[in-house]
């Protein structure tokens, strides 16, 4: 048996047990009932005094309470379906696996001799140059040269093989490298989001950064006991 059986075998089953219908289960039917209520009950909440407050934080709590038991009756059918979906994952991936190194593999061995192709038809340019160079400087020296400027042969590129089967061509992929930032248009500048965002949390808004405005915003934080 090949490594690539053996490790399929071991990262999948012939059966997979997973709950389906979850708009039937009677625990996630009746939060939503609950999520109804709730609704009906924010809607028609008035807060204009502090004790309107209390009840308020009871709703939120309950909410916070509820979601999360509606999360974990999510992962109960999520969770087996996900492991499933893994496992059979894991196969293809296993499966796929000398189809991508057999990819590989070839269009090196092309890169390969195509580089080999180039590689001698530059030199045999930079022969036949050479020839030339030499024809001029005897020529200028004695009158006449007797330099056989019989060009070297180079090799044609192959830019596409088509076969029965397919074609295989060459393409240019335009990529780009910086080199001096400093040049760069701002239009191509982008500020980094992730980076900007991670300090201004971290001095809690009293980092001074230059053109960047910092806005602090109130959001309501719910806590559940």
């Amino acid at each position: 048996m090949s490594e690539t059986n053996k490790s399929i075998e071991q990262t999948t089953t012939d059966i997979a047990v997973i709950k389906i219908s979850p708009a039937r289960d009677d625990a996630i039917i009746g939060l939503l009932e609950e999520g109804r209520k709730l609704k009906e009950f924010a809607v028609a909440r008035t807060i204009a005094r502090d004790e309107d407050l209390k009840p308020a934080t009871d709703d939120l709590s309950l909410i916070a309470k509820l979601k999360k038991a509606l999360n974990e009756k999510k992962a109960e059918y999520v969770k087996p379906i996900k492991a499933h979906l893994d496992a059979v994952n894991a196969v293809f991936t296993g499966i796929m696996a000398p189809f991508e190194e057999a990819d590989i593999i070839t269009r090196q061995k092309i890169t390969a001799y195509r580089a080999s192709i180039e590689k001698a038809r530059q030199e045999a340019e930079a022969i036949n140059q050479a020839k030339i160079d030499l024809a001029k400087r005897e020529e200028a020296l004695t009158g006449e040269h007797t330099v056989d400027l019989t060009p070297v042969e180079a090799p044609i590129q192959v830019t596409k093989v088509s076969t029965d089967m397919g074609t295989v061509g060459m393409m240019k992929i335009y990529k780009f490298e910086v080199i001096d930032k400093a040049l760069v248009p701002e239009e191509y500048k982008l500020v980094d989001t992730a980076k900007v965002g991670a300090v201004v949390r971290a001095s809690k808004g009293t980092i001074i950064i230059p053109g960047i405005k910092i806005i602090a915003e109130e959001t309501l934080r719910v806590s559940t006991r």
